[in-house]
């Protein structure tokens, strides 16, 4: 366990960082501290509040992962298997829109 995540877990708080466009949409945030636990479900209307319209324009086609690891939950299934995704605290969650090649 990192330094960042075993403070994290000791203050009951995961990070949540942003790549390329999430990034951009998110007024160039490149991480931030949040409250766990929570839900996928609810980490999506967390940043819904914060920045209206990032569910529509990068959620909706961005991967998320949790230390690493994809989590099979498309945006059309928030409602239903995002609530079944728990973030604890300590964990590393991020926001991973498509990139190209070129």
């Amino acid at each position: 366990m990192s330094t960042t995540q075993q403070s994290n877990t000791e203050k009951g708080t995961f990070t949540l960082l942003l790549f390329a466009s999430a990034q951009s949409y998110c007024n160039n945030t490149e991480s931030l501290s949040l409250s766990a636990p929570t839900t996928l479900r609810q980490l999506y209307a967390e940043l819904e509040t914060r920045y209206l319209g990032v569910g529509e324009k990068i959620l909706r086609s961005s991967q998320v992962v949790i230390n690493l690891d994809y989590v099979d939950c498309e945006w059309d299934e928030r409602e239903t298997k995002g609530e079944e995704v728990v973030i604890k605290a300590g964990d590393e969650v991020g926001v991973v829109p498509p990139v190209s090649a070129g």
